[in-house]
């Protein structure tokens, strides 16, 4: 029955068979999205908006830890979903063991140096003054929860890689939920402030690698790897590493991109800045929740019919993957350019007991946010193009031009863009630099993806 399922990526229909794996993708990615977006407005209305200052100050060291795990599962599913398609079962379950036994080798000896260099770290990324001290409390908590996050990034990826989207869905909705209550309980009921809002997280860590434990031993999952798969094998790290590097790189340059921005705004306009940029960072991950269902709805689709040697279903599974995902990529747009004012106050409280410097950056961010979200999300309409690209190259295997085009937009335009614009413009400097840079990854990804379409015609002729 499970090989039946996968094998339905070869088979079905493009168009169905992307919402099928879309609209799980979608709605884990949605909810996951949602507890990032109503954790941060539970801080902003509980504790106050220094401490989603603090929040987007760690995320860059976590989210970087975190996404070890997740190269290590694209990379290797990548592998997987060409191996399924080739019908070559013992590849699969090699690479899975080798995915388990790098994530927790590496993982837990990157938050072992987290820690070591907490308080180095934590300034660096823009914890300074009134900042640091909520930032130190949230990065030490979370950071012990990291390791179980990073595998179940992982592990997520390989479901999906084996055709099962809804478990893959499960396994997104569990941990976000179970933060939220937990959000409530620590935060509003026991108190706890800042510990409270990392325990929650790390709660929910907790329950999405439960989850995930258990789809592999039950009989929905068609890998069960033995104990000699564990092994590594040099041909498998190998290809996996160059797929995975390109997630690491990525994900390496954002903590980059969070660094420089955060140190920008900083000395623009102080921690008040920040919390802007917080916001809009927590709206980035939430608002594209659909384009980013769709991209990874593509890549086992992409990949399966790729290893099957089925180009022509390959084909078209891009130009579908783009067009559903600019359709809805346009929506987006249409909310975010309407009410941002209103998008904005949800993240502040009115409350009357907040301190004069809680209340003065609210009034700032409420002031300042919603024209910087208007350019940050300028170019959205367009994004799909770049992300459906990029996510075909490393879905079939394409190494180096995956890795180039998912660095063009942060690595080789946003970076260079944002140290210039602001020493000319102050902060909207820093907002144009996320539109300019979509526009131009975006131009370089069509001129790449061009020529890989002629390919593919050729080949499936």
């Amino acid at each position: 029955m499970s090989r039946a399922r996968s094998e339905e990526l070869g088979t079905k229909p493009i168009g169905p068979l992307l919402i099928k794996q879309a609209v799980p993708a979608s709605i884990g990615i949605l909810v996951m999205s949602l507890n990032i977006l109503v954790d941060t407005i539970f801080v902003g209305n509980w504790i106050g908006p220094i401490a989603i200052a603090a929040i987007n100050v760690v995320l860059p060291v976590s989210f970087f830890i975190a996404a070890l795990g997740m190269a290590i599962g694209i990379g290797g599913s990548s592998i997987i979903s060409r191996a399924l398609g080739a019908e070559d079962k013992q590849k699969a379950l090699k690479t899975f063991g080798n995915q388990i036994s790098l994530t927790i080798l590496v993982t837990c000896t990157m938050v072992l140096l987290g820690l070591w260099f907490r308080d180095s770290l934590i300034p660096a990324f823009g914890g300074k003054e009134s900042i640091f001290e909520p930032a130190k409390i949230y990065y030490t908590i979370v950071l012990y929860g990291v390791p179980f996050l990073a595998l179940c990034m992982m592990g997520n990826t390989v479901i999906r890689a084996e055709g099962k989207p809804r478990h893959a869905m499960i396994a997104m909705i569990i941990p976000s939920i179970g933060n939220l209550v937990l959000d409530y309980i620590f935060i509003y009921i026991l108190d706890w402030g800042m510990m409270g809002a990392a325990w929650a997280t790390t709660a929910g860590y907790l329950l999405c690698f439960s989850y995930i434990f258990y789809f592999f031993l039950s009989p929905h999952s068609e890998l069960k790897p033995r104990w000699t798969d564990l092994k590594f094998e040099g041909g498998i790290l190998k290809e996996m590493g160059a797929l995975g590097f390109v997630t690491l790189a990525r994900q390496a340059v954002t903590s980059i991109t969070y660094l420089l921005v955060n140190n920008i705004l900083f000395n623009l306009g102080g921690a008040a800045m920040v919390a802007v940029y917080a916001i809009i960072g927590r709206m980035l991950m939430f608002a594209l929740f659909p384009v980013f269902g769709v991209t990874q709805g593509f890549l086992p689709i992409a990949g399966f019919n790729f290893g099957a040697g089925k180009f022509e279903r390959v084909k078209k599974s891009i130009y579908t993957a783009i067009t559903y995902a600019s359709v809805v990529a346009s929506l987006v747009f249409v909310l975010l350019m309407v009410f941002p004012d209103s998008i904005v106050g949800l993240f502040l409280s009115d409350r009357a007991d907040l301190s004069a410097e809680d209340q003065a950056t609210n009034a700032f961010v409420r002031e300042n946010a919603p024209s910087a979200m208007r350019w940050v999300f300028a170019a959205t309409p367009i994004i799909a193009l770049q992300l459906i690209g990029a996510a075909y190259f490393q879905a079939v295997g394409k190494a180096l031009p995956a890795l180039l085009l998912t660095l063009s937009r942060q690595g080789f335009f946003f970076i260079p863009l944002v140290l210039i614009l602001p020493l000319y413009y102050g902060a909207t400097g820093v907002w144009v630099s996320f539109s300019l840079a979509d526009v131009l990854a975006t131009i370089v990804t069509a001129f790449y993806l061009q020529f890989e379409l002629k390919r593919l015609v050729r080949k499936s002729a």
